[in-house]
């Protein structure tokens, strides 16, 4: 898979993240690491800083439910928005964490 492709497939994934549901970047790249033959959750974030504006960027966190760094406001309220869990400030991952699978 050339990086092109691997950017759509991470930007396609991210589109199927439903409402009130959330993946971590690893997480993403953990599920397409086999098809890629990468798996960096920090490529999946870098990716979603430079493409993700079109998707439902807000839907993706850091594995511990903290959501992206310099849009906190905009992403929280659209995931409260959504009914996505929350505990402690931070989105439930136990259960807001979705998988394709």
């Amino acid at each position: 898979m050339t990086p092109e492709e691997y950017v759509e497939e991470v930007l396609a994934l991210v589109e199927r993240i439903p409402a009130g549901r959330v993946m971590s970047y690893g997480a993403i790249a953990d599920y397409l690491a086999d098809r890629s033959g990468r798996s960096s959750a920090r490529l999946v974030g870098s990716i979603m800083a430079r493409y993700g504006g079109p998707v439902p960027w807000h839907r993706v966190v850091n594995n511990a439910g903290r959501v992206v760094p310099g849009h906190e406001l905009e992403a929280m309220a659209r995931l409260i928005g959504e009914a996505t869990p929350m505990r402690s400030g931070r989105v439930d991952m136990r259960k807001a964490a979705w998988s394709p699978d």
